[in-house]
């Protein structure tokens, strides 16, 4: 089904989701979702509506035009107007552990996760024959602390040339430069274990591990330049017990992981987030 989604932000007003409503009555749109959210705080309103496309009496370059004279304006909204057409087009950076990469390819597979996944990029070779056998193109780029800013030129003109929406660091261990990070602003979505900043460092399990640690969980965020402070999409956490090992709290954390990874891609691409300052709103 084609369908068009409105994501809306504004001062909170009266009679916004009664002509917004109106809107789509009025062009004959069939609504399939709708959801706002009041931050009292802000004093803002928020909101997403999506409706059926085919039945809509406007054509698709007439939507934005005609919203923002009859009703944006006179409600001083700031709107983006989104298509689930073409699909949006991802890629995936991944270093060596390949949890989160199977993950995605599996889902991606299966039909779980509405998008094209153009290319795979990776500073290590260990996963070429796993991603070839998806029948995605691999592409090993190297770095090191000198070849960093060539690494990611390089990486840029393979986003470009694949004319990539969005990235998603699937367990990549480099931490990505200012530069690259302002070519996709809320368009890159990272994974860490929610240890952090706890127990950082090459082996967080095993420090949680002598700590005695109860829950370990998992959190997709948007990257920023501030490493691991972005705008969080989802989280997740599971109990442990005192009789699980290290090897088993690794493997609990890389579940839990995956799981959330896979979320906040889905929320992502369905356009139920929205960044607001270092926080966001989730359109569940």
């Amino acid at each position: 089904m084609k369908k068009a989604i409105l994501i809306i932000q504004c001062s909170d007003q009266k009679g916004i989701v009664a002509e917004v409503s109106k809107f789509l009555y009025t062009y004959n749109g069939n609504i399939l979702e709708v959801d706002q959210h009041v931050d009292e705080n802000l004093g803002m309103f928020f909101m997403r509506a999506a409706w059926e496309l085919d039945s809509f009496s406007l054509g698709k370059d007439e939507i934005s035009e005609c919203f923002k004279a009859e009703v944006g304006e006179r409600f001083q909204m700031e709107f983006k107007l989104h298509f689930n057409f073409p699909k949006p087009r991802m890629a995936i950076f991944v270093s060596k552990l390949s949890h989160c990469l199977f993950d995605i390819l599996g889902r991606h597979y299966a039909g779980q996760l509405e998008v094209d996944i153009p290319l795979v990029v990776s500073n290590h070779p260990n996963l070429k024959q796993v991603v070839e056998a998806f029948g995605i193109p691999f592409h090993h780029i190297p770095i090191t602390s000198e070849t960093k800013a060539a690494a990611e030129a390089n990486q840029l003109e393979l986003m470009k040339a694949n004319q990539i929406d969005f990235v998603v660091l699937a367990r990549y261990m480099q931490i990505l430069s200012p530069e690259f990070i302002k070519h996709f602003p809320n368009r890159i979505i990272n994974i860490h274990h929610s240890f952090l900043p706890a127990f950082v460092g090459a082996k967080p399990y095993h420090a949680a591990y002598e700590r005695g640690v109860k829950i370990i969980g998992a959190t997709a965020h948007y990257v920023t330049e501030e490493l691991d402070a972005g705008p969080i999409i989802e989280q997740e956490v599971a109990r442990v017990r005192h009789h699980n090992t290290v090897a088993e709290l690794v493997q609990i954390g890389q579940d839990v992981e995956k799981v959330v990874l896979s979320k906040a891609i889905k929320y992502h691409v369905d356009r139920k987030v929205m960044p607001i300052n270092n926080k966001t709103v989730i359109f569940y």
